[in-house]
């Protein structure tokens, strides 16, 4: 899978992490669909399933975790890759997240070339 043809939407409430996973997604050949909470990111998924999702954990409306439960209930996204990140980092918390159907999770702060390469990996391992 080439990076010129996934489409990437990324949900977080705070503008300056939003920005920066945008632009380094961007600068990796993705085409990212940025939203700033978890209701526009579902109806963008819905409407347009992109190849990944890169979701905070916590944001207005609808989580990043309720997100992803819409998207694991719902067949026709059933190919959705999705990346959780978040600044909650206890066990049960990533537990959380992969019980309900993560396909990674990344803690804040990170490394934006960390985020890149795991976004390549996940991808390349979904052909």
């Amino acid at each position: 899978m080439s990076p010129t043809a996934v489409q990437v939407v990324v949900a977080d409430d705070d503008d300056d992490i939003r920005d920066l996973v945008e632009l380094k997604l961007t600068q990796s050949g993705y085409e990212v669909r940025a939203t700033a909470n978890g209701v526009e990111a579902l109806e963008d998924i819905r409407r347009d399933p992109p190849q990944l999702a890169v979701l905070d954990v916590m944001m207005p409306g609808l989580s990043g975790i309720d997100v992803l439960r819409e998207i694991r209930s719902d067949e026709a996204l059933k190919g959705v890759r999705v990346v959780l990140l978040t600044a909650r980092s206890r066990d049960t918390d990533v537990d959380m997240g992969f019980s309900t159907g993560a396909d990674d999770y990344l803690i804040k702060p990170f490394s934006p070339r960390e985020l890149v390469h795991r976004v390549a990996a996940l991808l390349a391992r979904s052909q």
